[in-house]
Parts: C-alpha cells; sequence; structure tokens
C-alpha cells in the first residue's frame, strides 16, 4: 500500500526541483517514452534509505556537472504502481529494482544502474558513475 502523500510529497520535489519531469501514470510514461529525443536519465525514487541517502543526492551531485541528459524524468516505486511498473518495462528485462537509474540515448537503453551499485556507497561516488555515463552517452559528438 502507499504511503501517504504528504510523506513522499518532499522525495518527490527533491528531484522535480533538480529538473526532472515526474511521471505518474502508464499514459504519462508511453508519451513521454514516444517522444523522448536525445539522453534522457530516470530515476526510480523511492522511500528507502538509499534513495534518501544515496541517489537523490548523488544525483544532484552529477546534475553540476557540464555534461548531462537533455531530459531527466521520475516514476516513484511503490507509490504511482503502475507509472512504475511501465517505465520499467522500457528497461529491456532487467530485473525491478529501486532506487535505479536508466539512462537512454536515442530511446535506446545504454545504461542501468541497480539498487546494489547504489546501496552502502556514497552520494559522491553514485555521482561519479553517473558522470560517467554522462561523458560517455550524452558528450556532444566531435
Amino acid at each position: 500500500m502507499p504511503y501517504p502523500e504528504v510523506m513522499v510529497r518532499p522525495m518527490r520535489e527533491e528531484v522535480t526541483r533538480l529538473g526532472a519531469k515526474e511521471l505518474l501514470t502508464e499514459q504519462d510514461v508511453d508519451r513521454f517514452m514516444a517522444s523522448a529525443s536525445g539522453t534522457v536519465l530516470i530515476l526510480v525514487n523511492s522511500v528507502c534509505g538509499c534513495a534518501a541517502g544515496m541517489a537523490r543526492p548523488g544525483l544532484a551531485l552529477a546534475l553540476t556537472h557540464s555534461i548531462v541528459p537533455d531530459q531527466l524524468a521520475t516514476v516513484f516505486a511503490g507509490q504511482d504502481l503502475e507509472a512504475t511498473a511501465r517505465m520499467r518495462s522500457y528497461f529491456d528485462g532487467h530485473p525491478a529494482t529501486s532506487p535505479q537509474f536508466a539512462l537512454f540515448k536515442d530511446r535506446k537503453l545504454v545504461r542501468l544502474i541497480h539498487r546494489h551499485e547504489i546501496e552502502g556507497r556514497s552520494a559522491a561516488d553514485l555521482a561519479g558513475d553517473l558522470i560517467t555515463a554522462f561523458e560517455t552517452f550524452c558528450a556532444p559528438v566531435k
């Protein structure tokens, strides 16, 4: 059962303040993914401690880098169940975890960061992983 919205609103806003488009329904996900172009980073947000201590702060740090994805969106696991399930259907059969990051380039999944790559690490270490992915897949072609 989802947590009361008043409890998760700050966790949602932590990501939307960074510029993420919040996808609340299956239709939101499908519309977003159909129109997505360039590079897109998806955060599967969560109420867990690794989302609070590592994923959201790591994302905030990574987004200060000079190279970032063209678009950023988020779904909230355990809250927006249908939207999250639909987004995960775009993850090419990879196991569902939360939190989780998915980086797409030209609608193709190019990097997935699972919970086991997030938990137990610092936000700065996770930011480093995200920045490496940004530099690899989001940098302008020279």
